[in-house]
């Protein structure tokens, strides 16, 4: 399966390509003398990467546990929130997949139908063509269709951020926005793979196609409110993250990637329906997780669907449908989403069978060294009992 070359989202490739290096090598955090607390000695080794504020919480069976480092406001002594909000990004897609998923079991539309069939005329165009692409492609990330993140200005400079963190976007633009580009040379849907976040936008335009409702309000009904997730949201254009966060920082491309950069906080995240606005806590995720593969959420013909998993060259892992499977150092793999909003990135996953679950997330953007360290506390959190004491 060949991997399509071209701009993408760049937290979500690079985070998941790292925690592979980590569950390879065994990266771990250096030893701490007192060694009585291994998250927090793991959530210090992500903040000594160069991130503003770090927070994690890891789940194992009848425990709980969470740590904090850093800062929630850079340049001053105020702690990261407990419990606090923050723009999940990517991981918003295995919400929306979760989604889609549910509606298959109700056999209202089927992973195979066509995008043409529920969004006629929408994939047209520069050779894209919505008649070859089906609904699984789409969560699957092998349609080949363009992916627009380059082409939003608040994502891609500080001046593009400061001109347009308000603007909002419907489904509609953005899916326009890419289909002014042809797909990779050579690419075939369902045999290729390319990271796309233009597939979420057009899998949130079906849900509302077959419901008659938003997408935001079908995650509320179907995943938020089930589940109870208090502090978990869908922000549509709202601009600002409800109840105790901390601040996001990015030095878009033009800097090192380490330390504040440029407050982002404020962002109408509507470029990002169905494939990165979820705003949502480190609790609430771990409660997702856990509920997914517990059985909760999906029946088992679904989750299956969900967790069969294709070659992913461009993440160096294996892809299922919005969720990634990655190796666990111990032998074996989790299922996890690694994501990222303007500063905000985080990563999630849970063991196979839900009985531990992890999830970690940084304020600013870090680097390499981040997304290791940020791959070795999940890996660890799921591979060692010492993890979730």
């Amino acid at each position: 399966m060949r991997a399509a070359r071209r701009p993408r989202g760049r937290a979500a490739l690079v985070g998941l390509a790292a925690v592979v290096v980590t569950a390879s090598t065994g990266l771990t955090a250096a030893a701490s003398p007192r060694a009585a607390d291994p998250l927090q000695d793991q959530v210090d080794a992500v903040h000594a990467t160069g991130v503003v504020g770090v927070a994690a919480e890891t789940t194992g069976p009848g425990t709980r546990d969470s740590a904090r480092a850093g800062t929630s406001v850079a340049g001053t002594g105020l702690p990261m929130p407990r419990d606090g909000r923050f723009r999940i990004g990517s991981a918003t897609k295995t919400f929306t997949a979760v989604v889609v998923l549910q509606l298959v079991g109700e056999g209202r539309l089927s992973l195979d139908d066509t995008v043409e069939r529920w969004l006629p005329g929408v994939v047209r165009g520069n050779g894209n063509d919505g008649r070859a692409v089906t609904v699984r492609n789409l969560l699957q990330h092998t349609s080949g269709i363009h992916e627009i993140v380059p082409d939003i200005p608040s994502l891609t400079s500080a001046d593009g951020y400061r001109a347009e963190r308000f603007r909002s976007y419907s489904p509609e633009e953005l899916v326009d926005l890419a289909m002014r580009y042809p797909p990779p040379d050579d690419f075939t849907p369902g045999e290729d793979w390319s990271y796309s976040n233009t597939n979420y936008t057009l899998a949130a335009m079906i849900v509302e196609k077959v419901t008659g409702h938003s997408w935001e309000r079908e995650v509320g009904d179907r995943v938020i409110r089930p589940l109870g997730l208090r502090d978990t949201s869908t922000p549509g254009t709202f601009p600002l993250i409800p109840g105790p966060h901390a601040r996001s920082y990015t030095g878009f491309d033009a800097d090192t990637g380490t330390g504040a950069g440029t407050d982002v906080t404020v962002l109408d995240a509507s470029m990002a329906v169905g494939s990165g606005s979820v705003i949502s806590t480190a609790h609430d995720l771990n409660r997702f997780w856990t509920a997914l593969f517990g059985g909760d959420l999906l029946a088992p013909a679904q989750l299956a669907a969900m967790t069969d998993t294709v070659d992913a060259p461009e993440l160096g892992a294996r892809y299922g449908l919005g969720i990634g499977e990655i190796p666990l150092s111990c032998g074996g793999s989790y299922y996890g989403h690694p994501g990222e909003l303007l500063g905000y990135r985080t990563w999630a996953g849970a063991t196979q069978d839900g009985s531990r679950s992890a999830v970690v997330y940084a304020t600013s953007d870090g680097g390499e060294a981040t997304q290791e360290a940020m791959g070795a506390l999940v890996d660890r959190a799921l591979c060692d009992d010492t993890g979730s004491r």
